[in-house]
């Protein structure tokens, strides 16, 4: 029997030897660790800078500037009235008028203020003030009566007076009359008149009895006179008709024209 020779494997292997395959495994691990380390070291450094930044911003508060609105301007101021060529003179004639008034020349300052208001219409500014001035003018114009200075001019303003109705203003006229001349037969005979139209008989009696007793002609009078109608049934008004004359009246100027009063309506 032939012997079979065993066939042997080489022993050369295939595999590289376990120092070189050590080292590079060890280089591949140092590389992995160093860059696991070095991207590690970036997460942490972009970590503190994000934390950084936190704080910063919890430090520094960002302010954000306020959007103010405008408030709107404030408005124009309203133009002043046009004024009309004439308001010039129309003021100088207002003036004009004015400055007359304060000299007491009432007459020129009405004519002045009547220029004012019949010229320029519509200067309503001056109007209202220049009718204003104008009455005070018109009734420092108006004719006034002589106030009574004696007792005859007292006693005819009473009977004027009585002839208008105003028993009051009759009564004061005849009271000023008697102050001046107590023995006026003529002022006591329009006291009684004037008293009978108050309602006062006791008083109307009273004057007429003095007025008779001053001047006897006012007997005959108060018998004819319509004003004295209501006493003519009281027994004092017979009696005071009958009183003796004290003495002689005195002449009376006007006495007639006093006496011609109206009837009482």
């Amino acid at each position: 029997m032939s012997k079979s020779r065993r066939v042997t494997k080489s022993r050369t292997s295939t595999r590289k030897p376990a120092p070189v395959a050590k080292k590079r495994a060890q280089t591949d691990r140092r590389r992995l660790a160093t860059s696991a380390a070095a991207g590690s070291v970036r997460r942490i450094a972009k970590s503190n800078k994000s934390v950084k930044s936190v704080k910063a911003g919890r430090a520094r508060p960002v302010v954000k500037p306020v959007k103010t609105v405008a408030s709107p301007p404030p408005p124009a101021p309203p133009a002043p009235p046009v004024r009309k060529p004439t308001y010039h003179e129309a003021v100088a004639m207002y003036e004009r008028g004015l400055q007359a008034l304060q000299r007491r020349d009432f007459a020129a300052s009405a004519d002045a203020l009547r220029a004012v208001i019949e010229r320029y219409p519509d200067e309503r500014e001056l109007l209202e003030r220049a009718r204003l001035y104008l009455k005070v003018c018109e009734r420092e114009l108006e004719p006034k009566e002589p106030s009574p200075k004696s007792a005859n001019e007292w006693v005819y303003a009473a009977t004027v007076a009585l002839n208008a109705g105003d028993e009051a203003n009759a009564l004061r006229h005849l009271q000023r009359a008697l102050t001046e001349d107590a023995r006026h037969d003529h002022a006591h005979y329009m006291m009684a008149v004037a008293s009978v139209r108050r309602n006062d008989p006791s008083a109307a009696v009273d004057h007429l009895r003095r007025a008779v007793a001053l001047n006897p002609e006012n007997r005959s009078l108060a018998r004819q006179d319509p004003e004295l109608d209501a006493l003519r049934a009281d027994p004092a008004f017979k009696a005071a008709l009958d009183t003796p004359s004290a003495e002689p009246a005195p002449a009376r100027e006007a006495v007639g024209a006093m006496r011609a009063r109206k009837p009482r309506r």
